[in-house]
């Protein structure tokens, strides 16, 4: 590898939301308040659903799942950023920035199945309600679990893997808070044809097809509730999944958005703040609509508390 404009352990510069002195320490506490928020509101709800034996259900199972992989999300941007700003340096090593990537798409992608797997199972309880134990069996919930682990870690493996066959210049300055694949790959001095080729195939491969499957699921969902003759009959069965839907709307709503903005500015820094949303916000938000739409999981985190 030439000396003169590669390196064989480069570093990179994480230049953050903003560059001004005067806002870093607004960005710390703002940024600070709303990971302490995400981290404590998730985890009240993996320890409701757990100590209360009424939501070891399948629903609950998946949400408690869910919830960890929001935890672990926030867990791998969030941090190196407060640190940076409290120690006054951007630097962030190869390696860690690797590692980051990884861990990044591999709970973004958890989230990913975690959501369709729920809206599966609520298609089940709604359009096939007498064979939903039999269907959702424990045995079933464990592999749908397994399948989203594994779909996640290959398809963070393999773009991570991609990004070492690449080779970088000196100028390795990232308008991030965090690793983000796009970004990285924008500062190699190589071809990078078969790396969007990749992020392209995976994108569509693993994000239409979910998407598609919980589309298609609640509109089975919408059309069984129709036939239902009762309106309190239709209102029991819509508010089973309106705390699902809420947060697959935010979670898909925020992660398009995104795109479109990145798509429409070349203002990389834009595209950063814009990411907040999907990256820290809906995260943050999850627990407060599932513990405020939930009466189930009111009267555990009541239980918890007492």
């Amino acid at each position: 590898m030439e000396s003169g404009n590669q390196t064989l352990a480069p570093k990179f510069i994480l230049l953050g939301l903003s560059q001004e002195a005067r806002l870093q320490p607004l960005l710390f506490w703002l940024f600070l308040s709303v990971y302490l928020i995400t981290f404590i509101g998730n985890l009240l709800i993996i320890m409701a659903i757990i100590t209360d034996s009424y939501l070891h259900t399948p629903m609950y199972f998946f949400l408690s799942n869910l919830s960890f992989a929001d935890i672990c999300f926030t867990s791998i941007t969030v941090p190196k950023m407060l640190l940076n700003i409290q120690m006054q340096s951007k630097v962030i090593t190869f390696e860690g920035c690797l590692y980051q990537m990884y861990f990044f798409m591999l709970f973004g992608g958890l989230d990913n199945f975690l959501l369709t797997a729920m809206a599966y199972d609520r298609f089940v309880a709604i359009c096939h309600p007498l064979h939903y134990m039999v269907i959702m069996n424990p045995k079933f919930c464990g592999v749908l679990l397994l399948a989203s682990w594994l779909l996640s870690i290959l398809d963070s493996l393999l773009h991570t893997l991609m990004v070492l066959r690449l080779s970088f210049c000196t100028q390795l300055e990232i308008p991030h808070f965090f690793c983000e694949l796009n970004q990285v790959i924008q500062l190699a001095c190589s071809d990078t044809f078969l790396n969007e080729l990749v992020i392209y195939f995976t994108a569509g491969l693993l994000g239409i097809i979910p998407l598609t499957g919980i589309v298609f699921s609640y509109c089975k969902i919408v059309t069984s509730v129709l036939k239902i003759s009762s309106a309190s009959g239709k209102y029991k069965a819509f508010s089973t999944c309106g705390s699902h839907l809420s947060v697959v709307s935010l979670f898909y709503g925020t992660g398009l958005g995104v795109y479109l903005s990145s798509a429409a500015t070349e203002n990389p820094r834009e595209s950063a703040i814009a990411s907040v949303m999907y990256t820290v916000v809906t995260p943050m938000l999850n627990p407060f609509i599932y513990s405020l739409r939930n009466k189930d999981i009111k009267q555990a985190l009541v239980k918890l508390f007492n």
